[in-house]
């Protein structure tokens, strides 16, 4: 198996042992979970879970493109909130990306964590078609 490393300074950088995103043997990008960092600052973005989800998919976007693909090749999302009753509110967000009108959305899991890093309020991680 060959896997290459995906790295873009338009998503956060990671701030621990792991990349951004990896491709295996040129077919699938498996990102890190993502959040509502500004890739500029490293700051939490300011707002509530709306705010955070867009951000986040933008932060993921930034590493798709990276890697030469996009949402459309995603086939599997895992989501994670810190609280069940944003699912609705993420949800709304997360379909103008990952499931626009006409495109069949990827598999989902979808769970509420015990708590998230930097008590953020959303974090996914894609795997995608390259």
């Amino acid at each position: 198996m060959s896997k290459h490393i995906i790295s873009t300074p338009n998503a956060p950088a990671a701030i621990g042992p792991y990349s951004q995103g990896v491709v295996v043997t040129g077919k699938l990008l498996f990102t890190a979970g993502q959040g509502p960092l500004d890739p500029a600052t490293g700051k939490i973005v300011p707002g509530g879970i709306e705010e955070q989800t867009t951000r986040t998919l933008e932060n993921l976007k930034a590493i798709l493109e990276a890697a030469g693909t996009s949402f459309d090749k995603v086939v599997k999302a895992n989501v994670y909130l810190s609280d069940i009753t944003n699912f609705a509110a993420m949800n709304a967000i997360y379909a103008k990306y990952l499931a626009p009108e006409g495109t069949p959305p990827p598999a989902r899991t979808t769970i509420q964590a015990a708590r998230l890093p930097g008590d953020i309020l959303v974090e996914i991680e894609l795997i995608a078609e390259v």
